[in-house]
């Protein structure tokens, strides 16, 4: 996939940046720098595309997603987290995913299918990835949501589901509500920043 990889400091996690439709494997870099400067980085860029778009995976409507197409670029990309762990010698236990939108959905799929994929998650914007499944045990895997609850993308209703399909598996779920649209804005950082740090010990610049 193609990729941007920035080292951190010695014992730092390494974020997993996921970016939205139309984004690259650069567009979330500021927001990872907001929330552990000091964490290594690993930014993906989507290998679907939708209208010349980046994307982590096909969808047939607005909110539809190609189930079929979702679980194979998510079995794709857990692989390529290990091999990029391997070639950048990072700790694959320590992986924190930070998506938004479209890569928010990746990464829920990911905590939807793995037991051990991510040590942690921020979630900006997510839907259910997927419905009907048995999620595996989750037990004490901390993920932060940050949702509209006027978003007309993803609607209150879907943030809540997902919260509770998380927290039934056992996740540490804490959701951030805005009233901002699909938009991720400043104070929906910050929010995630606060809690990065209360739970990976973060020291902010």
């Amino acid at each position: 996939m193609k990729h941007v990889f920035k080292q951190g400091i010695v014992d730092a996690p390494t974020l997993l940046l996921l970016h939205g439709t139309g984004g690259t494997e650069r567009d979330l870099l500021p927001l990872a720098e907001a929330l552990a400067p000091q964490a290594s980085v690993l930014g993906l860029r989507g290998n679907v595309l939708e209208n010349g778009m980046p994307r982590f995976f096909r969808r047939l409507a607005e909110g539809v997603f190609d189930e079929e197409d979702l679980v194979l670029r998510t079995h794709e990309l857990h692989d390529y987290v290990g091999e990029a762990a391997a070639q950048y010698g990072f700790d694959r236990s320590r992986v924190i995913a930070v998506g938004y939108s479209n890569g928010a959905n990746m990464a829920a799929s990911l905590l939807f299918h793995y037991k051990d994929a991510l040590a942690g998650a921020v979630l900006h914007h997510p839907m259910v990835p997927l419905r009907g499944i048995a999620l595996p045990d989750l037990s004490g895997t901390p993920v932060w949501i940050g949702a509209g609850t006027n978003d007309p993308i993803c609607a209150p209703g879907e943030t809540e589901q997902l919260e509770r399909l998380l927290s039934g598996a056992g996740a540490s779920v804490e959701v951030h509500w805005e009233r901002q649209g699909h938009q991720l804005t400043g104070t929906e950082v910050r929010a995630a920043a606060d809690w990065f740090a209360r739970h990976f010990g973060e020291t902010r610049t």
